[in-house]
């Protein structure tokens, strides 16, 4: 019985969503976002905690940025899903 509510779970994830959801560090790196981003260190583009604190207290901040990596407007424009772009966004965000 428990096999078969975890196989319903799973293929009603995949229906939802199309995958399972993956954490912001997942994504990041999935979308090669690492190859120019660092958490501490600016590399091409800025470091992450530099971006969490320009960003601090602005609420707008993850659609405008969202916006601006769905547009390739100041960042290369990168294929994501809204919810990849949500949960890498807020990794981001939330760096210290």
């Amino acid at each position: 019985m428990k096999a078969l509510l975890v196989t319903l779970a799973v293929a009603g994830a995949l229906a939802a969503g199309g995958a399972l959801a993956q954490s912001g560090a997942e994504v990041a790196k999935a979308k090669g976002c690492l190859g120019c981003h660092d958490m501490q260190v600016k590399k091409v583009g800025p470091a992450y905690k530099d971006v969490a604190a320009k960003y601090k207290g602005d609420k707008k901040a993850a659609g405008m940025l969202a916006d601006k990596i769905k547009e390739g407007k100041g960042h290369p424009k990168i294929a994501a899903s809204d919810a990849e772009l949500k949960a890498v966004l807020d990794y981001v965000l939330s760096t210290k």
